[in-house]
């Protein structure tokens, strides 16, 4: 693991959150503080590229991703509160940029960007952040993060840390829950049908809360659960950890 000769941390905000849930990346940052780094936003930067490369359009999100690099090579440490978009970087540059020159340096940066559960426990060795979420809440395994980053362990690790929380697995809680990006807009019944799936064995869990480290995972178990009526929420890994016995409101859900 790489070691920082400073406390300085750039953001890697995503599409996602930047444009649907950005207090996930303001709440990332209130952890980050308080666990002792000095986050740092590079306003140059734009989306990763992931949709353009998932859908075949290459010619189109190498750009994006050259521009990726360009922006974050000077970066001795790459955080970021999306599993789906750290895949991107550090599993797919080095293909979707196999003939690009800088291939090279995206691929040394590869290595030093880093999902948000996993700095946390992999890189600062913080497990317990102060937080306090007196709720039940269950964990879905985003596909990116489980087979791609193979996390697991690393979000669970720190919501056991979470002062008052009650961490509860869902039956199946490996399986998708049917979102892929353009996959839900392309096959959308079986996109509802998996998400719906996915809903119900969370609703089975007895949780209040559901969370995740990928937001989009989450806006598409909002919506799920939206049409079924359900009480159950969604809310993301870092708003639950930014949460502490001073917070007020009612939290950082995906919905009011």
């Amino acid at each position: 693991m790489p070691e920082l000769s400073n406390r300085k941390i750039a953001l890697f905000i995503p599409c996602f959150v930047d444009q649907m849930s950005p207090e996930v990346g303001l709440d990332m940052a209130t952890v980050l503080r308080r666990a002792g780094y000095v986050p740092e936003f590079r306003k140059e930067q734009t989306c990763c590229g992931q949709p353009g490369f998932n859908t075949g359009y290459w010619n189109e999100a190498r750009p994006l991703a050259e521009r990726f690099v360009a922006v974050f090579r000077s970066a001795e440490i790459v955080v970021c509160p999306s599993a789906s978009c750290t895949t991107m970087v550090r599993n797919f540059y080095p293909e979707l940029l196999a003939d690009s020159p800088l291939r090279t340096d995206a691929v040394e940066l590869g290595r030093r960007v880093f999902e948000f559960s996993e700095f946390m426990i992999k890189v600062a060795g913080v497990a317990d952040v102060g937080a306090s979420f007196p709720h039940r809440v269950t964990y879905h395994d985003s596909c990116h993060a489980l087979r791609e980053l193979h996390l697991k362990q690393q979000p669970r690790e720190l919501l056991r840390h979470v002062q008052g929380l009650e961490l509860v697995e869902m039956p199946h809680g490996e399986d998708c829950c049917g979102f892929g990006g353009t996959f839900s807009t392309k096959f959308s019944m079986i996109s509802s049908a998996m998400g719906d799936t996915k809903v119900g064995n969370a609703e089975i869990s007895g949780a209040e809360y559901i969370t995740s480290t990928d937001p989009s995972c989450l806006l598409q178990i909002d919506g799920i659960l939206r049409h079924r009526k359900s009480r159950m929420r969604t809310i993301h890994l870092a708003s639950i950890l930014a949460r502490t016995e001073a917070s007020r409101g009612p939290g950082h859900e995906a919905r009011p």
